[in-house]
């Protein structure tokens, strides 16, 4: 299983970071492929990430999984990149798994990727022109096309990822990120 992660200046550093620590966990193959000329990419925030490849040398419609970071600016950068845009619309129209969070899954909407499907997303960035039904959920999944609120979602988010690619290593990544499931203690009442 092979996955993308599609970082571009701007992009919301824990929305990125906790997706890709979760997928590592899960012994996925993640690559970190950033959207401009340098494989160094501001965040949000003003960290220096690293990417390992850039997109111009990447075909991004190789990969089994495709993920989009949210944030502001980040995702008003993805969308101007017209490669972005084609994966992004080849990744979900091939039935590939198709991920975004935060103000990102707002391409897929531009797209009219959304249509008919539910969806979340940061508040504010959903629209009714995007013919979807937003929920306001931590994360959504319908069909190929997973969508997360924003950055205290990214675990829920990461987590559905998994839950999809590799179910198995789920136990395993619970416990290594000691994450407790809500409303455990009351269905155990």
């Amino acid at each position: 299983m092979r996955c993308a992660i599609v970082l571009a200046a701007g992009f919301e550093d824990c929305e990125a970071m906790i997706t890709i620590d979760i997928l590592r966990r899960a012994k996925v193959s993640v690559d970190l492929v950033a959207e401009g000329e340098s494989l160094e990419v501001l965040t949000s925030h003003g960290v220096r990430v690293m990417a390992e490849k850039l997109l111009k040398d990447t075909d991004l419609t190789g990969y089994d999984v495709l993920i989009l970071p949210g944030g502001k600016l980040g995702p008003q950068n993805l969308e101007a990149n017209d490669v972005v845009k084609d994966a992004v619309t080849k990744q979900v129209e091939s039935g590939k798994l198709m991920c975004a969070i935060c103000a990102a899954p707002s391409i897929l909407g531009h797209l009219g990727l959304l249509k008919g499907r539910k969806y979340t997303c940061f508040p504010g960035f959903d629209d009714e022109s995007y013919g979807g039904s937003y929920q306001m959920e931590l994360a959504v999944q319908d069909g190929n096309v997973i969508t997360g609120r924003g950055m205290g979602a990214t675990i829920e988010f990461a987590r559905m990822i998994v839950t999809n690619i590799a179910p198995d290593a789920l136990d395993h990544v619970d416990y290594g990120i000691q994450y407790e499931h809500r409303f455990r203690d009351l269905k155990q009442n």
